[in-house]
């Protein structure tokens, strides 16, 4: 869907910030398009600080499967991401690559803010090698995850229902506690990059 660069119904956050214990700007620029690929980068700039990249639906959208190919950013203490979000109340159902190990995808979900719903899958491949197909199908009594079409994990308790927006980002993190998670930050391996082909959804 990015053959033709930015996609209609979608916009790159730009100018503001994700917060404390994250710590990343968002910045427009940090995104491109090219030969049918976007880019999404996270980099450290003069000042020290950090910038990432996020795009999101104008839209949203309720039960059905959602799908993206894409290649993963390799860098410890930076996360790149597939998932469905809203935020009265806090919905969310994630794909994310921690990328200390991105030879596998962390699952996790939020209903109504709470979550605590984590599952690591080991993938089997490195997903920044190569672009492959993740996606998961999201139903009224259900969740389940898939990669390159194969059902890898399925959840069945507290699911989230409200309409949310697609979104994309590339980010890194700070701040104690959250280095356990994604490992500390590689300043040295920036920038890092993962990069979209396309992404789909289709209703229930």
């Amino acid at each position: 869907m990015f053959s033709q660069g930015d996609a209609d119904g979608f916009f790159a956050a730009d100018g503001w910030k994700n917060g404390f214990p994250f710590n990343c700007h968002w910045k427009g620029e940090c995104i491109r398009f090219d030969g049918g690929v976007m880019s999404m980068t996270v980099r450290q700039e003069e000042d020290g600080s950090f910038s990432g990249a996020e795009y999101r639906s104008r839209s949203y959208f309720s039960y059905g499967y959602y799908s993206v190919n894409m290649k993963a950013a390799k860098c410890s203490g930076v996360i790149s991401s597939f998932f469905t979000y809203t935020g009265h109340p806090w919905d969310e159902i994630d794909i994310e690559f921690l990328g200390k190990d991105t030879t596998g995808i962390q699952l996790n979900y939020y209903t109504n803010g709470v979550g605590g719903h984590e599952y690591f899958y080991r993938l089997g491949f490195d997903g920044a090698e190569d672009f492959h197909e993740y996606g998961f199908d999201w139903q009224p009594d259900s969740i389940t995850w898939y990669v390159d079409g194969k059902a890898v994990y399925r959840a069945t308790e507290e699911i989230p229902s409200a309409d949310a927006q697609i979104m994309m980002n590339v980010w890194n993190g700070e701040g104690e506690g959250f280095t356990e998670w994604c490992g500390p930050l590689d300043t040295g391996a920036l920038p890092a990059t993962a990069q979209y082909e396309w992404i789909a959804y289709r209703a229930a």
